[in-house]
């Protein structure tokens, strides 16, 4: 039996089969069916979509693999923290489903922003083994959440503040937020996250923080006791908003825009530029631009992740964009140069 026409002619029929169909017409091993199945994809003429037993194969075609995805509305990952990049995952996303296919640039990039930073948070600050993502898609909304089993975000305030219960980490995470000059701390991803969403909740310990923007208010609740952290953020698939108009409000960043090429001032008076949040800020809605400048003048020093986010993370992903450097002392240009070699 010629296991590779069996396989391709179902999927020309079908459109899209699994390797239990094919185990069960044949009567074959599963071991023996997925070898077949790799060898078809190996050669390029069959794709697999989806993860665990929602996992499918289409014919290796444009159509066929556009259609497939368009048709997986959500997906569930249950990630090992280790050695894990949050750019890696949201482009694992944006391969296997159709969830960013069909949406406004503009709902795109602050997708892209916000979940990268709550998975950031998560792999960063949690120290949990795994993190739980689920992410999908209906008529209306988008949504997300990250789930972690780690230290807590509530705690980890608690203890690096030295307070003495959640609803005075809270108190904390919201201090002088409603300020247009916000100081760069590590809530940075929270509060620009908390404007943009519709709806953004973290659970924490024994509380529950909401920040409802279409109320314009924010909740605390009581709830019982978690592990770790639970964030959901929500949006509408047709809301009319800009993350370029968040980071313009809330910020002190200059831009000299012309019609081929931005320039960028960095330039903050009491903190330095560490943070990928703060990067992700710098280059979020510079992607039209065929040139950007970015002058260093005054920064004596930036982070390891603020260097990769841009060169590494953001230019890997704008090959055709120029990024031309300023008055960037030797420990900036140390920074720049050490994302590039790896």
């Amino acid at each position: 039996m010629d296991l590779k026409a069996l396989i391709l002619k179902r999927l020309e029929r079908k459109g899209r089969i699994n390797s239990d169909e094919i185990v069960k017409a044949t009567g074959f091993s599963r071991a023996y069916v997925n070898r077949f199945f790799q060898e078809l994809r190996d050669q390029g003429k069959i794709v697999l979509l989806g993860k665990a037993n929602r996992a499918h194969y289409v014919l290796a075609s444009e159509g066929a693999v556009t259609d497939a995805k368009s048709k997986i509305t959500d997906i569930t990952l249950n990630l090992e923290n280790k050695e894990l990049y949050e750019d890696k995952v949201l482009d694992q996303i944006k391969k296997k489903t159709g969830i960013f296919m069909g949406l406004r640039k503009e709902i795109s990039d602050i997708l892209d922003y916000v979940f990268s930073e709550m998975l950031n948070n998560a792999i960063e600050h949690s120290a949990s083994k795994i993190i739980r993502v689920v992410i999908k898609k209906d008529e209306n909304n988008i949504s997300f959440a990250v789930v972690d089993r780690g230290i807590g975000i509530f705690n980890n305030i608690m203890r690096k503040k030295k307070l003495g219960s959640a609803l005075e980490a809270i108190q904390d995470l919201l201090k002088g937020k409603q300020t247009t000059m916000p100081k760069l701390h590590s809530g940075e991803g929270i509060f620009f996250t908390s404007k943009v969403a519709d709806m953004l909740i973290i659970q924490g310990s024994n509380k529950k923080l909401i920040f409802n923007n279409l109320l314009d208010d924010v909740f605390i609740e009581d709830i019982k006791p978690v592990n770790g952290t639970k964030v959901n953020f929500s949006i509408e698939r047709n809301a009319k908003k800009k993350l370029s108009d968040i980071f313009r409000k809330y910020t002190d960043s200059s831009f000299e825009f012309s019609k081929t090429s931005v320039t960028v001032k960095l330039f903050r008076m009491d903190s330095k530029y560490i943070s990928r949040s703060e990067a992700r800020r710098i280059v979020a809605g510079l992607d039209k631009f065929k040139k950007i400048i970015l002058d260093f003048k005054g920064i004596k020093t930036i982070g390891q992740g603020f260097a990769d986010e841009i060169f590494r993370v953001w230019g890997s992903g704008h090959p055709e964009i120029t990024i031309e450097i300023l008055n960037a002392n030797d420990n900036v240009r140390f920074m720049i140069k050490r994302t590039k070699t790896q």
